[in-house]
């Protein structure tokens, strides 16, 4: 009989298979930190994209901020100016009230029928003193005065009749306090502040 020796035809085989089982290991080890290598070049990549573009928004908003700082001096100079502008209206008003007041009670005199001696504006309070031919004149003077823009009241401090015995006539003398808009304008400014 024959005989075939097989132990060196199985050691080849089992060293073929050796070699194969490392060359499959290895190639999947190079294969795993290729696929690695690849996605970490990626995240590189990414983070990278990712910083540069943080780099340019952080650039962008000093330069809005430099905007903001100007549009928040601007808003501080529109809110000084306007401050200046109301004090400006308000001395303007201040100005003309005055001659519009005096305008007001020279038009509510009665021609020929009533005469003033004393006319004093003190913080809105207005006193007017004078000679009527009668109390209904004095009345008339009154509500003429409540007509008018600048008056709000008018109160009758007091009123008496006295003889001209040289004309042979009676003549009332009288004395009135008025509230004006700007006594009502300096409560309304009052009150805000104690609100404040």
């Amino acid at each position: 009989m024959i005989r075939i020796n097989l132990l060196p035809f199985r050691a080849a085989r089992k060293r073929e298979n050796i070699r194969r089982q490392i060359s499959v290991y290895i190639g999947t080890v190079i294969l795993t930190l290729a696929v690695i290598g690849f996605f970490s070049i990626q995240k590189i990549n990414l983070l990278s994209n990712k910083k540069a573009e943080e780099e340019s928004l952080k650039k962008e908003i000093v330069s809005y901020q430099k905007e903001l700082n100007e549009i928040k001096a601007l808003e501080k100079k529109i809110r000084e100016v306007s401050i200046k502008l109301d004090v400006i209206k308000d001395l303007e008003k201040g100005k003309t009230g005055p001659v519009l007041l005096l305008a007001d009670v020279a038009d509510s005199v009665p021609k020929g029928k009533l005469w003033l001696k004393s006319y004093s504006d003190k913080k809105g309070t207005l006193s007017l003193t004078g000679t009527a031919m009668d109390n209904e004149t004095v009345a008339l003077f009154m509500s003429n005065l409540e007509k008018t823009e600048q008056i709000t009241t008018v109160d009758l401090q007091s009123a008496q009749q006295k003889d001209i015995a040289q004309y042979n006539m009676k003549v009332s003398d009288f004395a009135l306090k008025c509230s004006t808009k700007a006594k009502a304008a300096t409560k309304k400014a009052k009150t805000a502040k104690k609100t404040k």
